[in-house]
C-alpha cells in the first residue's frame, strides 16, 4: 500500500454524527481484543515543557489485530490555557499504518476521534458497570470531553433526566447545563461540587493535575464514578470501592489516583479487574460498594475508531488523496 490519504476534521465530525452506537461497538470490540492480547499497546510518551507544567503532547503508539489489523499512533496535545483565548484545549492527529508493509496510509484529524473514543468508553462503562439505571448524573468539568460524554451517555440509553454540572469556571458549567437542557430535554443546571458528587452516576472530566476530592468524601453503595480525568480522587477513596481499569499497567503510573493508591498501600489488591474482564463475565462487582472506572485511554481505541472512520470515508468518496506523497516506494 503506497497511497496516502487525509481525512479532515470536518469529515470526521460528519461521519461521527449519529454513529455513537457504532463507535461504542468498536470500542467494546477493541477492549475485548486487548483483553485477549490481540493488540500491542506500549506506554504513552509524554512530552512536557518546564515553563508550561500544565501542558503536554502525548504519543500513543499501538497495534490492534482482528478485522482492524492496523498499527498507528495518535499525537495529541493538551494546552489548557488555550481555552482562555477561545481555542480548544486539545488538538491531535492520528496516523494509520498498513500492518503488512508498515507504510502509513492515512492521516486523520484526531481530536474529535479522541473525544469520541473517550466518550464511548465512558458510555460503555456506564452501561456495563451500573447497578441500576441512574436517576441523576453529576458532571464535573464543563469542556468538550464532558459534553461529548453526555451525548454518548444519552445515545446509549443512560437517562439524562437530572444532570448537575460543576466547573471551576461557573460560566462553563452553566453553558453545559444549557446545552444538555436544549439538546436532550434534561433538567440540567450548574451546582456546587458536593451536589454533583452526590448523583448516582458521576462523570469526572477535568484537567486536574492532583486530587481535590478529599479522602473524607463518601461515595454511596451502588454509585458509579467515571474517573475519566484520572487525578481528581484522593487515593483513599479507591480503597472502599470496586476499581475497574481499562489496563492495569497503564493506569498505575503517571500519578493517577490508582497509581497513588498503589503507592499508599504498597499493593494492587484494591484493583477489582478490567472492563474487558467485566464484559467477558470473568470479574464481578459488589453492589454494596461504589464502583470507580479509571480509563487511562488506550491507543488501540483510537485505532479502532480511526480505522472505522477511514473505511466509511473511503466508501463515501470523502478521502483527500495526496498524490506522490512517498518519494520512492521501490528498493
Amino acid at each position: 500500500m503506497s497511497q496516502f490519504s487525509v481525512v479532515s476534521g470536518k469529515v470526521v465530525d460528519e461521519l461521527l454524527k449519529g454513529g455513537e452506537e457504532d463507535v461504542i461497538e468498536r470500542v467494546r470490540a477493541a477492549y475485548l481484543a486487548h483483553g485477549a492480547r490481540d493488540s500491542i499497546n506500549p506506554d504513552s510518551y509524554f512530552l512536557r515543557f518546564p515553563d508550561k507544567p500544565d501542558s503536554r503532547i502525548i504519543a500513543l503508539p499501538a497495534y490492534l489485530g482482528g478485522e482492524v489489523d492496523t498499527a498507528g499512533i495518535k499525537w495529541i496535545s493538551s494546552f489548557p490555557k488555550n481555552t482562555s483565548a477561545g481555542r480548544a484545549r486539545a488538538s491531535a492527529v492520528l496516523v494509520l499504518n498498513d500492518y503488512e508493509t508498515g507504510y502509513p496510509f492515512a492521516l486523520l484529524e484526531g481530536a474529535s476521534i479522541s473525544a469520541a473514543r473517550t466518550a464511548a468508553s465512558a458510555a460503555l462503562a456506564a452501561r456495563t458497570l451500573a447497578v441500576r439505571p441512574p436517576t441523576s448524573v453529576g458532571v464535573v468539568g464543563g469542556g468538550v470531553i464532558a459534553r461529548t460524554i453526555c451525548r454518548y451517555l444519552h445515545r446509549s440509553g443512560t437517562p439524562l433526566t437530572e444532570v448537575r454540572c460543576h466547573d471551576l469556571d461557573e460560566a462553563a458549567a452553566a453553558a453545559l447545563g444549557r446545552h444538555l437542557s436544549d439538546s436532550f430535554g434534561a433538567d440540567a443546571r450548574a451546582t456546587g461540587l458536593a451536589e454533583a458528587l452526590d448523583c448516582d452516576l458521576v462523570v469526572l472530566a477535568t484537567t486536574a493535575l492532583a486530587p481535590y476530592i478529599p479522602a473524607e468524601h463518601v461515595f454511596r453503595p451502588g454509585q458509579l464514578v467515571l474517573n475519566v480525568s484520572l487525578r481528581d480522587l484522593a487515593p483513599e477513596l479507591l480503597l472502599s470501592a470496586d476499581n475497574v481499569l481499562d489496563d492495569v499497567e497503564h493506569c498505575l503510573k503517571a500519578q493517577t489516583s490508582p497509581h497513588l493508591a498503589e503507592q499508599l498501600t504498597g499493593s494492587r489488591d484494591f484493583v477489582t479487574g478490567t472492563l474487558a474482564e467485566v464484559l467477558a463475565g470473568t470479574v464481578g462487582l459488589d453492589p454494596e460498594r461504589p464502583t470507580v472506572f479509571s480509563p487511562f485511554g488506550l491507543g488501540v481505541l483510537d485505532l479502532a475508531v480511526g480505522h472505522y472512520l477511514y473505511g466509511r470515508a473511503a466508501e463515501q468518496g470523502l478521502l483527500l488523496q495526496v498524490p506522490d506523497f512517498f518519494g520512492g516506494t521501490l528498493r
